[in-house]
């Protein structure tokens, strides 16, 4: 299983994942790294499927964070064969990010969210690194903070039609350190997905902060695969 698609998150974009894709090029993998607009859920999994589309045979599909939504969706695509999930959302049928992140467990952090403009969200750039990056090398993480994708409400309520991980084997990498998707709901759905679960020390940007543990996680994926199809 040699093709390896990467979908990035809300808020920011595809550079994030530059050195996990390194190590997976360096480990002799295909990569592409999927730039979704993060508008509507549609949009995005439209973008990422026409980057499946592009495979010259089948893929391990990756999402981080609002990028497994995308995954659940645009995974039901021909030439996945499977999904890895990198603390990243896990939607069932008619589901939404919206609808899972609606009644925060007691307790949890509460991601620094600022009111929606213009139908887009942000998160309060002071507090980003904190929440989402605090293991990320302090310049990188003032970075990622500024250079903010904005967050459509559109991709934020986009439901699932079909969830990819009802009929595909599934892997899911929960950070226990997460001050973004509380890894109490990171491991909640990966149960419900049937996952083979992976928990590392680590925040919400656990594939820019720890991209050796996030490229070794995905190899044993496409590695069980391709066992599996052998």
């Amino acid at each position: 299983m040699k093709n390896i698609v990467l979908v990035h998150g809300g808020f920011v974009d595809g550079a994030g994942w530059e050195v996990v894709y390194k190590i997976l090029k360096r480990d002799g993998y295909s990569v592409s790294i999927v730039q979704n607009p993060t508008i509507s859920l549609e949009d995005d999994v439209a973008v990422t499927k026409r980057t499946l589309a592009t495979q010259d045979g089948p893929a391990i599909l990756v999402g981080h964070s609002y990028g497994g939504a995308v995954i659940t969706e645009a995974g039901n695509h021909p030439k996945v064969s499977a999904l890895v999930y990198i603390a990243a959302f896990a939607p069932d049928k008619g589901e939404s990010v919206g609808s899972l992140i609606k009644d925060p467990p007691p307790g949890a952090p509460v991601p620094p969210i600022l009111p929606p403009q213009d139908g887009f969200m942000f998160l309060d750039k002071a507090k980003f690194p904190a929440s989402y990056a605090a293991d990320v090398d302090a310049e990188k993480a003032a970075i990622m903070a500024d250079s903010q994708v904005p967050w459509g409400l559109g991709a934020i309520s986009g439901a699932i039609s079909e969830p990819a991980w009802r009929t595909k084997p599934s892997w899911y990498l929960v950070t226990t350190e997460d001050k973004m998707i509380p890894p109490e709901a990171q491991r909640a759905m990966s149960k419900r997905a049937g996952a083979t679960v992976v928990e590392v020390k680590g925040s919400h940007a656990i594939y820019v902060s720890q991209p050796r543990a996030v490229a070794d996680f995905i190899e044993q994926a496409a590695a069980k695969v391709k066992a599996a199809t052998a």
